[in-house]
């Protein structure tokens, strides 16, 4: 694949003002939004140094710890939309996503592509960022959700059944477009780097199917999890 210059680069920043521009013409947060993206480039800079670091070292220990700093910030993040404190669902957030995204994260990297050796990172690291960021947006999607109708005076039982199914929305959305309405990032990838679409298919389906698992597990089990944080306000 070719090396973008930092001149044309630039030039994807287009959009980005023109949306920051609509936000602040219509009063929202958009200095929200600037710290977003601003958080976002400095970010990706620097995970570029330390995969380059991770890929080059590729030891077990290492790659255990960006698995575990990953999960950890994944369930912080997921918590940020909710006012129940943060401190009584944490552990249950945690939990979601080591049981969702840890259990498909072991199922597709040794028994569907049976890595060798099995923390292989360049493997491992990128499959868990896609799994682990799953997880951490349906858990936040559900537990808005869950809270809002527990607000609008909905017995829990009911107001779980409607926070599962607003959390499963976006990937539901995403297995009906997929390969009609868009082609996903790591199909697309290969197909730029060169791989036959045939196989990039196989790779995508793989993706496809973790994701809706790790979403919906993960989403299930702290909803299940929280309910007495819930009623303890």
């Amino acid at each position: 694949m070719q090396t973008i210059p930092l001149s044309n680069l630039a030039l994807a920043f287009i959009p980005v003002v023109v949306v920051i521009v609509v936000i602040w013409r219509w009063q929202l947060d958009y200095k929200h939004s600037i710290y977003a993206v601003g958080r976002m480039l400095i970010q990706l800079l620097l995970i570029g140094y330390v995969l380059t670091y991770v890929f080059q070292t590729n030891s077990a220990y290492i790659v255990i710890t960006a698995l575990s700093l990953m999960l950890g910030v994944a369930s912080w993040i997921a918590l940020r939309t909710i006012s129940v404190p943060l401190k009584n669902l944490y552990l249950s957030s945690i939990t979601a996503i080591v049981l969702g995204g840890g259990g498909v994260l072991l199922l597709i990297t040794q028994y569907v592509l049976v890595l060798s050796p099995w923390y292989s990172a360049t493997m491992m690291i990128p499959l868990a960022g896609m799994i682990f960021a799953n997880c951490m947006n349906s858990i936040s999607l559900a537990g808005e959700r869950l809270e809002s109708e527990i607000n609008s005076g909905k017995p829990y039982d009911k107001a779980k059944i409607i926070a599962l199914r607003t959390a499963l929305i976006p990937i539901t959305n995403s297995l009906l477009a997929v390969g009609i309405v868009s082609l996903p990032g790591m199909m697309t990838g290969q197909i730029l780097s060169g791989v036959s679409p045939l196989i990039a298919v196989r790779y995508q389906v793989m993706v496809m199917c973790m994701i809706f698992g790790s979403a919906g597990i993960a989403s299930a089990v702290f909803l299940h999890l929280v309910k007495q944080d819930f009623y303890k306000r």
